[in-house]
């Protein structure tokens, strides 16, 4: 059964390359596989900072609150 991760990305463009970075990584030692669906996810992973006071106002205690 493949095991499913989902990214939520916030911030910059060095976020999501991080964020791309880490999916790769996942894939190639535990077989992850990127979902566009949270739902179907078995793994979440949220990637913020908040060196901006606007990153963190957007940040992932309000999207997980609303997901959960």
């Amino acid at each position: 059964m493949t095991k499913k991760l989902h990214i939520k990305t916030w911030g910059c463009q060095m976020n999501e390359y991080d964020s791309s970075k880490m999916a790769d990584l996942l894939d190639a030692t535990h077989g992850y596989q990127l979902t566009d669906v949270a739902e179907e996810a078995d793994v979440l992973l949220l990637n913020t900072c908040s060196i901006r006071e606007k990153a963190q106002e957007k940040s992932s205690i309000s999207w997980v609150a609303g997901n959960c």
